[in-house]
């Protein structure tokens, strides 16, 4: 049975929770393979809306899910929102996974984080603060601690004490800050760890395991591609890979093992944080796309920067992640404007740029190149069926798949897991992928 990896084929806040959502249905398996906390996925269903943020939305389904080894884990937070799930009567005994070689955010992690972008003053990068790039600075470092260390009280203890050791000298001389208590985290964690290990197993051996019974495993990302660390806008990025190669390393799996690749884009453009965004709008229609999409964070709350659609951006991802089609999210929001854009290419220093350029310092010289489109007064938030779409909807559709070189696969025209369109079987694309593979 084939195997579909979802990524964000923009700067995050997609709608991939959704997306995920609608797909697991038709799924054994979902995996999240890298972020951690900091990424939020909103999924409504039958009028109850979810809020997750490491989880799965697949959970929601009943499937087995899966938090993969190239993620990292903030305890505390992934045990309330498993609290959450199971005040919402969804049960994840037996469902869900850990891996335990998934890193732990401490502390610590938490603190350098505040710290760091406190010392970046104006070149600050706008992280969430949660921790997420000193954890995975430390995996890098070989100085992190993993989820199965704390399975192991003896082990776990001895590499905390050896960090802390090191980053009270760190606090201390840099950051003036008071230091760590070794203790006090070590019982935090270690009451924390009798209530993880139910979870927490080899993860690799389970997904490899389900993909050599054949069953249909969905490989989720966090973020967007172009918040990857190595592809995205750098230094403005995540410190993980969103991109679809990430899949393979963060769950354990083979790149012979993924079939299809599927990037969910917005109708418009969004990000979150600093950094530069060539199609941003500081404008009235700017205000209105925010409002009318409800683009405030879902982990955070902060309000998200809006603008047109930006093709050479989704070019980028169908480039570096290797895209077989769109899930065109949040095409309802656009309704009601009389015209519309999208970015078909830069201007770069009096050239015309098809293609993304390397790095954030070049990115924010590159003006958008505009293509305008007629709007629709339509509310399309009842359509079942492409052909129910107005006629202007329907070609701003067919103008992305132009200029982006790649079918739309799914729309969607509305938060609720019904308000979804399929133009494409997603899992039946990838089962096509595979015999044309095999051949």
């Amino acid at each position: 049975m084939p195997s579909v990896v979802i990524v964000g084929a923009q700067w995050g806040d997609e709608g991939k929770g959704k997306i995920t959502d609608f797909l697991a249905r038709d799924a054994d398996m979902v995996v999240r393979y890298q972020g951690g906390a900091n990424a939020g996925h909103t999924v409504v269903v039958d009028g109850v809306t979810y809020k997750l943020h490491l989880v799965p939305s697949g959970i929601i389904h009943g499937k087995t899910c899966v938090i993969g080894n190239g993620c990292v884990v903030d305890p505390e937070t992934l045990l309330r929102e498993i609290e959450y799930l199971h005040g919402h009567g969804v049960d994840t005994q037996g469902r869900l996974w850990i891996s335990d070689a998934a890193h732990l955010i401490m502390p610590y992690h938490q603190r350098l984080d505040a710290l760091q972008e406190q010392l970046r003053g104006d070149q600050r990068i706008g992280t969430t603060g949660r921790g997420i790039g000193p954890a995975y600075a430390d995996k890098a470092a070989r100085t992190g601690i993993r989820v199965g260390d704390l399975l192991d009280e003896a082990l776990f203890r001895q590499r905390l004490e050896r960090n802390v050791r090191q980053l009270n000298d760190l606090m201390h001389r840099v950051y003036d800050s008071e230091p760590f208590d070794v203790r006090a985290i070590a019982e935090q964690y270690l009451d924390l760890a009798s209530r993880l290990r139910p979870y927490i197993t080899d993860t690799a051996a389970l997904i490899n395991e389900a993909l050599d019974q054949g069953r249909r495993v969905l490989f989720e990302g966090a973020q967007g591609t172009m918040l990857d660390l190595d592809h995205g806008s750098y230094p403005y990025v995540t410190s993980s890979y969103p991109s679809a190669g990430g899949a393979c390393i963060g769950a354990g799996v083979g790149p012979t093992r993924i079939d299809h690749v599927i990037g969910v884009a917005k109708a418009y453009t969004s990000r979150v944080g600093d950094g530069p965004f060539p199609t941003e709008l500081d404008d009235e229609i700017g205000e209105w796309i925010r409002q009318k999409g409800r683009e405030f964070g879902t982990t955070t709350g902060r309000p998200r920067r809006c603008g047109w659609l930006d093709a050479v951006v989704l070019r980028h991802a169908v480039q570096v992640s290797g895209l077989g089609g769109l899930a065109l999210v949040h095409l309802d929001t656009l309704g009601g404007l009389e015209r519309v854009r999208i970015a078909s290419a830069y201007e770069y220093r009096g050239q015309r740029l098809e293609r993304l350029p390397h790095g954030a310092h070049q990115l924010a010289q590159c003006r958008p190149i505009y293509e305008e489109l007629p709007g629709w007064d339509e509310d399309i938030s009842s359509a079942r069926r492409f052909e129910d779409l107005p006629e202007n909807a329907r070609n701003y559709v067919r103008r992305v798949e132009a200029l982006v070189g790649v079918p739309v696969q799914l729309l969607s025209i509305g938060p609720d897991r019904a308000q979804t369109i399929a133009l494409d079987d997603v899992f039946a694309a990838a089962a096509r992928a595979r015999g044309a593979g095999a051949r």
